[in-house]
């Protein structure tokens, strides 16, 4: 009788065990899903992504806008090594459109610039976290400085020029390059097509300095919503000529 009930006893034990480690398992596997996607959805705060790629457009105070990317690669926790690539154009302070009263029709025009630039920017940077996220809906702060080099094109301003004979003072106005000591600007009839001369673009090689400071905002962990403040300085072995009858630098910022 004894032998009976130890062996009943062995037997429920046995039985017993193999439930528990069947639920244990279960609950093992769904937990494994539910971490897999809160990874995918990115509401996983405790997952350090390796790599990052961004785009981003910014305006700048140079009255001209930009293209920036980025691709970021974690090298300890709060600080990334970072590429980055960027395309803008660029205006000098004293340009002001115009429109010429004596002709009819008149297209609008920048009198005295000579070249329209736009800047190509290859680097590389740090950015360091100042502040890391809390929880989802915190903003991390975070600061980056840059070195790298500048690439400028420098396209010669093509203008629609109108002359005006006593005998014939319907010409057609003809397209020419810009030149400050033959055309007034009387005559003057307006900008010519921007493709006009693209040929004929000389490119400038510099170098670029930067310093950011950005505030990301995303409320998930696996995207990214920033905003960044700062300042760029571009260096130059040669003067840049873009405006006539004003003294044109090596340096912007």
């Amino acid at each position: 009788m004894i032998r009976k009930f130890l062996t009943f006893l062995f037997i429920s034990l046995c039985c017993f065990h193999a439930v528990a480690q069947e639920v244990k398992d279960e609950t093992k596997k769904e937990g494994l899903k539910d971490d897999l996607t809160r990874l995918k959805s990115g509401e996983d705060l405790n997952v350090l992504y390796r790599n990052e790629s961004s785009f981003g457009v910014y305006i700048h105070t140079a009255g001209g806008i930009g293209l920036a990317y980025r691709r970021g690669f974690h090298v300890t926790a709060k600080r990334k090594r970072q590429y980055e690539i960027e395309v803008q154009n660029f205006k000098h302070p004293k340009e002001i459109k115009s429109i010429n009263p004596y002709f009819e029709n008149a297209k609008g025009f920048v009198y005295g610039k000579l070249n329209s630039l736009l800047i190509l920017r290859p680097g590389l940077g740090i950015q360091n976290t100042l502040y890391q996220k809390s929880d989802k809906r915190s903003v991390e702060i975070r600061y980056s400085y840059f070195l790298g080099a500048t690439l400028t094109f420098a396209k010669p301003v093509y203008l629609e020029i109108k002359k005006i004979s006593i005998g014939n003072p319907d010409n057609p106005p003809t397209t020419e390059r810009y030149d400050p000591n033959i055309h007034s600007i009387d005559e003057i009839y307006g900008k010519a097509p921007f493709f006009r001369g693209i040929e004929k673009t000389k490119i400038y090689p510099g170098g670029y300095a930067k310093l950011a400071l950005s505030f990301e905002y995303a409320d998930r962990y696996n995207g990214l919503k920033a905003v960044e403040t700062g300042a760029v300085v571009d260096i130059y072995p040669r003067v840049i000529p873009i405006m006539a009858f004003n003294k044109n630098q090596q340096v912007f910022i």
